[in-house]
Formats: structure tokens, C-alpha cells, sequence
């Protein structure tokens, strides 16, 4: 006890957790989100997303967080179950909207602290990336759309817009906090420099071409697209031109603003204005990889292993190469890539994470110096190297089941055709849904070679207060050709 109490404080704290490994093997610093979530992605895409949702409540009976709520969500909505999809969702939206108001309160709680600053990012509470937390509005009224529920996928087209603007203001005092932080310690915190990291994953021209990492081109295309449904044309016209101005060049996005003038003076005329929303493979993944640091201490460099995340390369998975629908061929275009804005996030974190693994670091050199100079059996300092070890490990949270790309595609078509047919690398895919009223929004996703449908129960106006009713099941992967 005399040779413990003598040991630095920080010293201390290792050598407990050092022993406290053994003893939570399943504590939040120790899993691997994205081995749990594994099983759950495998079954999801072998056309079992009801099996996939129970096999992910299973793995967080313990702790129902953000995360769980939004992987909840989008697998009942593969599965079909749209009203169940959006109970999670809100519950995941009450948790950002909580976040949001502290974050106004204290910016400086977006550095991270605490626990994080002695074992690592993963014991803090999961708050979301940027971009998850925008793709959770645009989600929701993509639900609300397939509930036919155009009023409530409205307000939640709003409140899009509005998360944008808190995250922009945010951010900007995250990144003044955490210049001064660096600052003051001498800290450098540009990834670049950090010996071995992939610096081209997270660096590339398609990701830097991002205006930032929670803005997509298809929740401002699809904001459009609603209120000109909704027979609000100047708010239309502003949701295209902003899809343009994040996702310029594009002639899908072009047509829809130069067209919408047009659309909007024409009479009934017995066609189908049909939005299609195809979406393929999952959000990348964020692994820790382990590298060596030197701190400068006493005029010594100490070398300290610090873990980092690095996103690794999924597949894409297939597109539709066309559809067809009433004599008509739309051709899917890609507006919005999330792997690409996972990216970008990560290359916006990256400062804060870094100053967080270099406080850490720092402390870690510092106690392994003094350990030295203490410990004469050597006991401490082996439990210390075990409990840096085990315990430096990065945060791999993320939301996987979003896809890894969003195209659309739109055509007008007869209403009442009875059936789509979709162009798959697997052979043409005919689904019975028949296209109603003078909007329509249908969303398609590609999972590994499956092809899910969800279909919208009936068109705007077809009941008269927009009523959401009961959609039928999700039509996967039909093996029907033309």
C-alpha cells in the first residue's frame, strides 16, 4: 500500500485500470461497435431486417443510446414497419435536440472531457456526427412521405434546415475552443503530420470538394421536391437551388429547378410526377489503428502508443442502372455520397480528437517517467503499460445502416401504371406499386445485391386531411422479370 500511495495520482489511475480490464471486459472502452454491428449488417442484407433490429436490441440491452436508436430505425424501415422506425427516430431526435441545447449552454462539453481524457473517446456518451444528425430529419420525412403524411415530412424538411444552422454555429465555436486549447499546450493537431496515418482516406478531392460534412444536396433536392408538391413554388425553387449550389454541374438537379415553373402552371393531366429516391451499400466504417507519439518531457522524448480512428473502405454496393414505370425510363443519378460527408466529418474531428489523445498521451509519458523513478518491482509500471494497452482504443461509433450513396431519379407517368421495373446487376426486378395521385415518392435501396422497395400508401390529396395509413410490407429482392 506504501509503494501504491507513493505512485503519482494519474499512476494510480492506471494501475487500477490496468486491473479493471480484467474485470469489465464489457465496459464501453473495451467493445468494438463495429464487430457487434457485424451480424446485424449480414442480416439485414440476407433480406432478414426484422431478424437484423432483434439482434441489435439484443446486443444493447444494456445501454439504449443514440446509436441504437437510429440503427433501430432504419431497420424497421427496411422491414416495413414505418410507424415503429419513427417512434425510434424521435427518440433518437429528442437525444440530438438535448445535445443541441447543451452545446448552446457549454460548447466547450463538444471537446470532450472526463473519462475520455484518461481512458478514451468511447466512454463518452455517443452525441452523433454531424452529418447523422441532418440525415435523421431527412429520413424522418422520407418515413413520413411513405406514410403519406406530406404535412409532418414538411416540418420535418424545416427542421433540416434549421439543424444545419445550429451545427454551422456550433462547430464554429468547437473549432475556436479547441485552436486556443492547442495553443496553450503547444499542441500540434494537424493529422497530416501524424506519422503513418492514411491521410488520403479522409483528404481527397471528392471529400475536400464537400462545402462541409452535414450538407447534402439530396435533403435540400428533396426539400424541394415536397414543397412543390405541397404547391409552395419560391420555397421549392430555393431547396433545388441549394441542391444545385452543394452538388453543382449536376443536369438532374438543374432540370428540377429550370422545369419547376412549368410543372407547377400545368393542369391534371392524369400523369404521375414520381420521385425516386435509390439508395446502395452502408456508411463507411471508423476502426482505431494505433500510433506512436513522442512527447517531450524532462528533456527526454517519450514514445506513447495513441489510438486513432481511420475510416475504412466499404463496399458502394449496386444501382439500379434504370427504371422504368408507364412507358417511361428515368436513369438514377448520384446527388449525395454519406461516405464521402463520413469523411469529411472525420476530417472536422480530427483536431479535437488528436488534442484529446495528446492530453492523454502527455499524461501517460508523464506517469511512465515517474513510475520509473518510483517503482522498484516493476509492478506498477507492467500494470500501467496493460491498462494504456487495452484501454487506448479509438471510437468506432458510427451509423452504419445509412447508406453509402443517395441518387434519384424522376419521371411522370400515367397514374394508375400498376408495377416498376428496376435494372439490377441481378436481372430486371418487377415490383407491383402502382403510381397515384400528381406526386409520388418512391424509395428504393440496394443491400449487397437485395433490393428493397418502400412504396407510399397513396398520393398527396388522396385523403382529405393526409391521413397516414398502414403501408404494405417491403418487397425484397423479386425475382419477377419483364
Amino acid at each position: 500500500m506504501t509503494a501504491l500511495s507513493n505512485l503519482h495520482p494519474f499512476a494510480r489511475q492506471c494501475l487500477c485500470l490496468g486491473l479493471f480490464v480484467f474485470v469489465l471486459p464489457g465496459c464501453a472502452a473495451f467493445r468494438s461497435y463495429n464487430a457487434e454491428l457485424t451480424k446485424t449488417i449480414n442480416l439485414a442484407a440476407s433480406g432478414n431486417p426484422g431478424q437484423a433490429a432483434a439482434a441489435l436490441e439484443k446486443s444493447h440491452s444494456r445501454n439504449r443510446d443514440l446509436l441504437y436508436y437510429l440503427e433501430l430505425g432504419e431497420l424497421q424501415r427496411l422491414d416495413g414497419r414505418f410507424e415503429d422506425s419513427q417512434k425510434a427516430w424521435l427518440a433518437a431526435d429528442r437525444q440530438v435536440q438535448a445535445w443541441e441545447e447543451a452545446a448552446r449552454v457549454n460548447p466547450a462539453k463538444l471537446l470532450g472531457g472526463g473519462a475520455s481524457l484518461v481512458v478514451n473517446d468511447k466512454v463518452s456518451a455517443y452525441e452523433g456526427h454531424d452529418y447523422e444528425k441532418v440525415m435523421l430529419t431527412t429520413r424522418m420525412a422520407l418515413n413520413h412521405l411513405a406514410l403519406d403524411d406530406w404535412d409532418t415530412a414538411r416540418v420535418d424538411i424545416k427542421r433540416t434546415h434549421e439543424r444545419e444552422t445550429v451545427i454551422e454555429n456550433l462547430r464554429a465555436k468547437e473549432i475556436e475552443k479547441t485552436e486556443e486549447e492547442a495553443k496553450k499546450r503547444g499542441a500540434k493537431t494537424g493529422f497530416k503530420e501524424l506519422n503513418g496515418y492514411p491521410v488520403q482516406s479522409i483528404d481527397n478531392p471528392e471529400v475536400n470538394a464537400l462545402r462541409n460534412s452535414y450538407q447534402s444536396a439530396f435533403s435540400h433536392y428533396l426539400s424541394g421536391f415536397v414543397y412543390e408538391a405541397l404547391g409552395e413554388p419560391s420555397l421549392a425553387a430555393a431547396g433545388y437551388r441549394q441542391a444545385i449550389e452543394l452538388h453543382p454541374d449536376n443536369p438532374t438537379l438543374e432540370e428540377a429547378l429550370s422545369g419547376l415553373d412549368a410543372r407547377i402552371g400545368d393542369k391534371d393531366d392524369g400523369k404521375t410526377d414520381v420521385l425516386f429516391v435509390i439508395e446502395s451499400g452502408t456508411a463507411p466504417a471508423r476502426v482505431s489503428q494505433q500510433f506512436s507519439l513522442p512527447i517531450p518531457y524532462n528533456n527526454q522524448l517519450l514514445f506513447v502508443s495513441v489510438s486513432f480512428p481511420v475510416m475504412r473502405q466499404e463496399d458502394f454496393g449496386s444501382m439500379p442502372s434504370a427504371i422504368h414505370m408507364g412507358g417511361s425510363t428515368a436513369t438514377p443519378t448520384v446527388v449525395t455520397s454519406i461516405d464521402a460527408m463520413a469523411r469529411r466529418s472525420l476530417q472536422e474531428e480530427m483536431p479535437g480528437i488528436m488534442l484529446r489523445g495528446i492530453i492523454r498521451s502527455t499524461a501517460k509519458a508523464v506517469t511512465q517517467y515517474q513510475v520509473a523513478k518510483q517503482d522498484d518491482t516493476g509492478l506498477a509500471g507492467l500494470a500501467i503499460a496493460i491498462g494504456s494497452i487495452v484501454t487506448e482504443s479509438a471510437d468506432e461509433r458510427a451509423w452504419r445502416m445509412l447508406p453509402a450513396q443517395i441518387a434519384v431519379a424522376r419521371a411522370r407517368v400515367p397514374a394508375g401504371t400498376p408495377y416498376l421495373e428496376a435494372d439490377t446487376p441481378s436481372g430486371t426486378q418487377r415490383i407491383a406499386l402502382a403510381a397515384k395521385g400528381r406526386y409520388q415518392v418512391i424509395a428504393l435501396r440496394m443491400l449487397r445485391g437485395r433490393l428493397f422497395v418502400m412504396p407510399p400508401p397513396g398520393p398527396v390529396g388522396d385523403k382529405p386531411e393526409h391521413q397516414a395509413s398502414t403501408p404494405p410490407p417491403p418487397q425484397a429482392f423479386l425475382a419477377a422479370t419483364r
